[in-house]
């Protein structure tokens, strides 16, 4: 369904405009400023930009289109399992999301394919930042797109759907952030609490991987938290059925 969807083919297209523009622009600012920052893990701590608009549009559809059409219901008279229907759901459009992000890796070849030279220092394809930086694109897309599939089975509006899960993911990448801010500003929190808070950065996690630090605590926060949001969403749907 993802293939023949308009907003698929929207949402790749804009992906990977704003993602060569946004990788054009750190190189062009790497050549008239040297800095010590790979390009690669410049490039990937962006990740939040495309997230925000490309898992609402990739995920809005899944089943809020499903019911608003009412061929959920229809779906339900078969013999698959609610479970089963969320997980085909979430893996099309974890797929399609882990296919976009593939497709960047065209940017580094196409720049040491015209542009020899700059290669030369083995900066453009960093083998160790590009392979944790995809390692972390990959287990916290289970949470990202869990949460658009979780937006989508709560109403039948795909712009509903597609607005809740983009406020959904600015609190959870955003909202982290700025919860270390704050208890970095206002002083050192309770032990606990601390502890909780520097687990819930999501920008943290992803500086440790770019530097090839494999930690397997963001494995468990991605898996498990994912894992429950697809569950929820298999209740919603048992319950609106």
């Amino acid at each position: 369904m993802l293939l023949i969807s308009p907003s698929t083919y929207v949402a790749g297209v804009l992906f990977l405009c704003l993602m060569g523009f946004l990788y054009w622009a750190i190189l062009r600012s790497t050549v008239n400023a040297p800095s010590d920052i790979l390009p690669s893990v410049q490039f990937f701590s962006i990740f939040w930009i495309p997230v925000f608009f490309v898992v609402p549009l990739l995920t809005m559809r899944s089943i809020a289109d499903e019911r608003s059409t009412g061929t959920l219901d229809t779906l339900m008279t078969t013999p698959v399992s609610r479970g089963a229907v969320v997980l085909s759901k979430f893996a099309g459009a974890y797929i399609f999301y882990i296919f976009l992000w593939g497709l960047t890796l065209a940017f580094p070849l196409i720049t040491q394919r015209n542009y020899p030279h700059a290669a030369e220092s083995g900066a453009l394809l960093d083998t160790a930042s590009i392979t944790g930086s995809f390692l972390f694109l990959a287990i916290s897309g289970v949470l990202f797109v869990s949460i658009g599939i979780l937006a989508s089975s709560f109403t039948r509006s795909q712009l509903v759907a597609g607005m809740l899960c983009f406020t959904t993911l600015f609190v959870v990448i955003v909202g982290g952030q700025q919860l270390g801010s704050l208890a970095e500003s206002g002083g050192q929190l309770v032990g606990w609490l601390n502890a909780v808070v520097n687990y819930l950065q999501i920008f943290e996690h992803l500086d440790d991987f770019s530097r090839g630090i494999i930690d397997t605590r963001p494995f468990f926060y991605y898996l498990s938290t994912g894992a429950l949001l697809l569950g929820i969403s298999t209740l919603v749907i048992e319950a609106k059925a």
